[in-house]
């Protein structure tokens, strides 16, 4: 039986630890955090839950090191903190006295100093100590190993974590504002440079959640990042909602103005400003990771790692490095001693299998930038998973379909619809559809009976997977998924000339290309949520010879 003193145990991340640990049988659980009454509640909940754990309670504070190396622990798992200055005097006890430490330590300059404070002390006492295993680096970079396996080089790495809009606990308050305005040091354009923490407002992609506002942070990727990288290696928050997010930048600006030190003493005046917010903001978290290089053969290669927690199962995900830390030394799969930062402890697989039972999904999509075809680029390698007649048709090659096609959307919105773009009426009609590529693009021409309009796809430039459909000045924007049959066109967004529109203003369109009885096949529906069906056509199509 091994005793795991878990500190920290009520908090916001040690309790969604304790959960899974309590399901071990093999340990006796120590919880300890400095509330008596919290630690009641929280073993009683979990025992009730069916622990398989020894469960115990311990009131004791991590500024004294003597209460926590008097538990006797063979592994001290620190999920409370603070690691915002380098302080060790609770790890080198913990592991003076023999046992193992792990730690959630998500501060750069506390991870920086960890190893060569404490590596000679744990080798010499055969304990391994791992600091800042929780989501970066530990995730990030086990994430960043998986999807550049085999490449010759990197050129460009980047995480981003977005949690899901929560109630906000004034410590991760503090640690914002501490850090919004404040210069950090950060690798781009092949160089250290100083950029300030929380700026550089922009939009970033998490396959599963789409574009979030995010900015720049200070986490420990920004030292592990360009290990890997060898132009560019950055991190990225995004705070649900934008708004909140939009309202932090902002205040950033007079620490970068240097007109404010530092905006931590707002902290206790803006945490419920932040709670007031979170109603606002969508209730699904997820990560990120993005890479640029050259695979083995030297062709340019792009991939991303994505991950998205449903169901408030968000809180799980920082402390599943540590667990997985935990289960290896368990089991006996790490024998590693010494200090060292959580990178390359354990595998992604390692990771993820600790939130197995969460609703929690992945997802890996690589891309060849230098391929010809909009939708072998934008499928990336999913685009060879198709039948060959649909990579026919969308392979980047002139082509020309002909058959029959079905129209069927009826009322005064399909038939204002039907005036503006020349569609025939509802009915069956001979079908022509050529696909031009133009270099930069495709233009596709579609005649439906007497009827013929055309549109124009390009690929979105700094969005590797998404692709755009133009209509004069009405523009929607696409991901699209393959599956062994064909691909679905997913509408992600939509504007008015530069004019971004919110999706409920204007028309949703539902695509899909596919293959059945050996015949390339199609169906579009484009709806209005004031309008109706204002399109809807289905039809098969031979593709006729060069």
């Amino acid at each position: 039986m091994r005793r795991v003193v878990l500190v920290g145990a009520t908090g916001v991340f040690g309790a969604r630890l304790a959960e899974r640990l309590a399901g071990w049988p093999k340990l006796e659980l120590v919880l300890v955090a400095r509330r008596i009454e919290q630690l009641e509640a929280l073993r009683d909940r979990l025992v009730d839950a069916g622990a398989t754990a020894e469960i115990a309670i311990a009131r004791a504070d991590r500024s004294r090191p003597a209460e926590i190396v008097a538990l006797a622990p063979w592994a001290v798992i620190d999920a409370a903190g603070p690691f915002g200055v380098p302080d060790f005097d609770l790890p080198q006890a913990v592991v003076e006295a023999g046992a193992h430490w792990i730690d959630l330590a998500d501060s750069r300059a506390y991870v920086a100093a960890f190893g060569p404070a404490l590596d000679e002390l744990a080798r010499r006492n055969g304990v391994l100590a791992a600091a800042c295993a929780s989501s970066s680096p530990a995730i990030t970079q086990a994430a960043l190993a998986r999807i550049t396996e085999g490449w010759r080089s990197v050129t460009k790495a980047s995480s981003v974590v977005s949690p899901a809009a929560q109630s906000t606990g004034l410590s991760l308050v503090q640690t914002v504002l501490a850090q919004a305005g404040q210069p950090v040091s950060c690798f781009t354009g092949g160089a250290w440079v100083r950029r300030p923490a929380w700026g550089g407002l922009r939009r970033i992609r998490i396959a599963g959640l789409g574009r979030r506002l995010a900015v720049l942070a200070e986490t420990p990727d920004l030292d592990f990042l360009p290990l890997t990288a060898r132009e560019e290696g950055l991190f990225f928050a995004a705070i649900e909602p934008p708004l909140l997010m939009a309202l932090i930048w902002l205040a950033a600006w007079p620490v970068r103005l240097r007109l404010a030190p530092t905006l931590r003493p707002l902290a206790g005046m803006l945490r419920p400003l932040a709670d007031l917010f979170t109603p606002l903001g969508s209730h699904r978290g997820g990560m990120a990771v993005f890479a640029e290089g050259e695979d083995a053969a030297g062709a340019s290669r792009q991939a991303r790692w994505s991950l998205v927690a449903e169901r408030g199962a968000g809180p799980a995900i920082p402390s599943s490095p540590a667990s997985a830390v935990l289960r290896a030394l368990v089991d006996g799969r790490l024998t590693q001693t010494g200090a060292a930062p959580c990178v390359g402890l354990v595998s992604l697989d390692d990771i993820l299998a600790e939130l197995a039972p969460l609703p929690i999904s992945t997802r890996i999509e690589a891309w060849s930038p230098d391929r010809g075809g909009l939708f072998a680029r934008a499928l990336g390698d999913g685009f060879e998973r198709l039948p060959a007649i649909v990579r026919r048709v969308h392979g980047g090659e002139p082509a020309t379909t002909t058959g029959r096609a079905v129209s069927s959307a009826r009322g005064f919105g399909a038939l204002m619809t039907r005036l503006v773009l020349g569609l025939p009426r509802p009915g069956r009609h001979v079908a022509r559809v050529e696909i031009a590529p133009d270099g930069t693009g495709e233009v596709w021409t579609r005649r439906f009976g007497r009827g013929r309009f055309s549109s124009r796809l390009v690929t979105v430039e700094d969005d590797p997977g998404r692709f755009e459909e133009r209509f004069g000045l009405a523009t929607f924007r696409f991901s699209a998924i393959a599956d062994a049959r064909g691909f679905d066109w997913i509408q992600e967004g939509w504007r008015i000339g530069p004019l971004p529109l919110p999706g409920w203003l204007g028309p949703r369109i539902r695509a899909r290309c596919f293959e059945r009885d050996g015949t390339y096949r199609f169906r579009v529906v484009v709806a209005h949520p004031w309008l109706g069906v204002l399109l809807a056509y289905a039809g098969r199509l031979n593709v006729n010879s060069p």
